[in-house]
């Protein structure tokens, strides 16, 4: 998941960054660092992230799945 990805799919759901953060049991500061690319936290937070978005519908694509464009996210079908 790429910092864009994840302020699109928090976007998509209407989630604070707080929310995400305490859902995902990080920090609110990691999880901002990491949406402003200020830093690049270890690949077990970015993975305890996403997988908080996808428990809540968010789907990621890889880039060049299903779009042409590069990596995006979407709803998934309820």
């Amino acid at each position: 998941m790429t910092p864009t990805q994840c302020r699109a799919a928090r976007a998509l759901i209407s989630w604070t960054q707080q929310q995400l953060a305490d859902t995902a049991r990080v920090g609110v500061a990691t999880l901002q660092n990491f949406e402003t690319g200020s830093s690049t936290p270890r690949h077990a937070t970015v993975e305890v992230l996403q997988r908080a978005l996808g428990v809540a519908g968010v789907v990621f694509l890889d880039d060049g799945e299903m779009v042409d464009g590069g990596a995006g996210v979407r709803l998934a079908k309820p």
